[in-house]
């Protein structure tokens, strides 16, 4: 059952993905997944604790576990070098949204990315995906009558199997329009195509694209991430204090 965890496929998929095996167990290193150095994870919580002792030694203590976020609570809870960073949402979907966006949003040529970073600089500095960066494939994009970028929304960390969606942003002086929910309609159904799902990660706090999202069909599943706790000089604790 193990392999069939989207979040553990998804992970698998990446370049360099490194993958670590228990029976009951799997973790998956890979670095610069939705921007953060990532170690995946699915099954048993006492196995996993093992495999995260393992793996950190292995491949560095920038890497923090992700998961649902009961599991990520339960290893938490068996790993003392660990404590949970960040609740947030895992939203999906399996069947296309549909609906008409009309011939508004598009795929945009790379020569118009200056434009999305400018979009980004404005109104979403905190995006995990940038024009140019790696796994960020694409960027989909409304212009008004007058040309001007409205909204955005990128095709990154991308597999075969999932779609994901990421720097979804609106101007500020141009939401309330629906520019969000028509683009996302737009990409995401561009992103299904071939494709079992198509996911996107958001932040509670984020009450109006939650909402946006949920109306689209997108369902919510809970996911968590862990970090290594900090010493008083502001160092990392190894997941291992014992020498390999």
């Amino acid at each position: 059952m193990v392999q069939q965890d989207p979040f553990v496929r998804w992970a698998a998929a990446a370049e360099n993905a490194r993958i670590f095996r228990h029976p009951a167990a799997t973790v998956v290193a890979c670095a610069g997944l939705a921007h953060w150095d990532r170690l995946v994870m699915s099954g048993d919580p006492d196995a996993l604790a093992a495999l995260v002792r393992e793996a950190i030694p292995e491949v560095g203590t920038t890497f923090r576990p992700f998961g649902p976020e009961d599991l990520v609570a339960a290893v938490v809870a068996r790993v003392p070098e660990l404590e949970l960073s960040a609740r947030f949402a895992w939203m999906e979907i399996t069947e296309p949204v549909g609906g008409q966006v009309g011939n508004g949003p598009r795929w945009l040529g790379e020569d118009e990315w200056p434009e999305v970073t400018a979009l980004l600089d404005e109104s979403f500095p905190d995006s995990y995906a940038r024009p140019g960066q790696p796994r960020v494939h694409r960027w989909a994009g409304v212009r008004d009558s007058a040309g001007r970028l409205l909204a955005v929304a990128a095709d990154a960390w991308s597999t075969d199997e999932i779609g994901f969606l990421a720097g979804v942003t609106t101007r500020p002086d141009a939401r309330g329009r629906g520019l969000a929910a028509t683009l996302c309609t737009f990409a995401a159904d561009e992103l299904l195509a071939g494709r079992e799902r198509v996911a996107l990660l958001a932040d509670y706090s984020n009450v109006a694209a939650v909402a946006t999202y949920r109306k689209l069909g997108f369902d919510l599943r809970r996911v968590a991430a862990a970090r290594q706790i900090s010493r008083p000089d502001g160092s990392r604790r190894a997941a291992r204090d014992a020498p390999r």
